[in-house]
């Protein structure tokens, strides 16, 4: 059975979020040391902060692949902005946390170049997300047929 998809198009903005009972800063870790990363999305080197250029390893993508990613903006524990270029385009990623007393909401942005492309795209990232919420709940790993076809058509309805 294929998951709800959460997410939605605002202009060429591919908008998500999840929902975490945990500080922000336990958060934040989820989504920037490279140890935590591999465990939902993949991992990463080289020097953290603005301007810095590093090297992420699709870890869960068919051949491993590796990809510069340059660190656009990166205030902790609130906010980080990344751009990646691979063989599908550049994509243009922005996280933002907020807390909330004992609860902290990410939300994630996808900058797209077009809005058709959110049908192939928006099922990939709420794969993604629910890979970060399964890894930091000690859950199963979801699986990517789960979210695609099945999800494309929510995100074209919004292109």
């Amino acid at each position: 059975m294929s998951p709800k998809p959460t997410g939605h198009l605002r202009g060429n903005d591919l908008i998500l979020t999840r929902t975490f009972r945990a500080p922000i800063d336990d958060v934040w870790t989820s989504v920037t040391k490279s140890e935590n990363t591999a465990l939902w999305f993949g991992s990463w080197e080289g020097d953290a902060g603005p301007g810095k250029i590093g090297r992420l390893q699709l870890v869960h993508e068919k051949g491993r692949p590796w990809t510069n990613v340059t660190i656009e903006a990166c205030e902790a524990p609130r906010r980080l902005v990344v751009t990646m270029k691979d063989d599908y385009g550049e994509w243009r990623i922005e996280v933002t946390l907020t807390q909330t007393d004992d609860t902290t909401e990410l939300r994630f942005v996808q900058h797209l170049s077009d809005r058709k492309l959110a049908g192939d795209i928006g099922p990939g990232w709420e794969y993604y997300l629910d890979m970060l919420v399964a890894a930091r709940e000690g859950k199963a790993l979801p699986s990517f047929e789960d979210y695609y076809p099945s999800q494309k058509a929510h995100y074209l309805e919004g292109a």
